[in-house]
């Protein structure tokens, strides 16, 4: 029995998500191999939800790959339609790295355009990169940061 239970309803929203996703593990006339079950772990860590191609002809081998695959890897089965199989785990949460306090911002790039005195001709397009100590007025012109002064009072307390 696979570790993850879904309710009907919540079976019926993957196999909706499901419906226009192509199958990223094939699973050959070897069975499944290591190699396979590896393939789809990683599949279920990247997509949350993937289907699976079987190539054989036995259905009864078919449903027994189905029910293993899902249950070796923790996974909730949603549906088996012939071949396919539709399989179903949460994604892992990706650990954010801590933010750095002395890290600045990056580099940015605008397009900034100006519009011709004389009416009938086309704007000046430029593109412009802006640092992060950097800030582009509405004139579009670059302009560097000043630097933050210290107050009188704090340096003589």
């Amino acid at each position: 029995m696979p570790a993850i239970q879904l309710t009907i309803a919540e079976r019926k929203v993957h196999r909706a998500e499901a419906h226009h996703l192509d199958p990223v593990v094939m699973i050959g006339n070897d069975g499944l191999t290591p190699a396979v079950r590896k393939e789809a772990d990683h599949a279920l860590d990247a997509h949350g939800l993937i289907k699976v191609r079987v190539h054989g002809d036995d259905r009864a081998a078919r449903e027994a790959l189905y029910l293993q695959l899902a249950d070796e890897l923790n996974a909730a089965p949603i549906q088996h339609i012939g071949k396919l199989f539709v399989l179903w785990r949460p994604k892992p949460k990706k650990e954010k790295p801590e933010a750095d306090e002395d890290r600045k911002r990056g580099p940015r790039d605008f397009k900034v355009v100006k519009n011709s005195s004389r009416g009938g001709q086309r704007p000046e397009v430029k593109r412009v990169t802006v640092l992060g100590n950097e800030r582009l007025t509405s004139g579009g012109k670059v302009k560097r940061a000043k630097p933050k002064l210290k107050s009188v009072k704090k340096l003589q307390g």
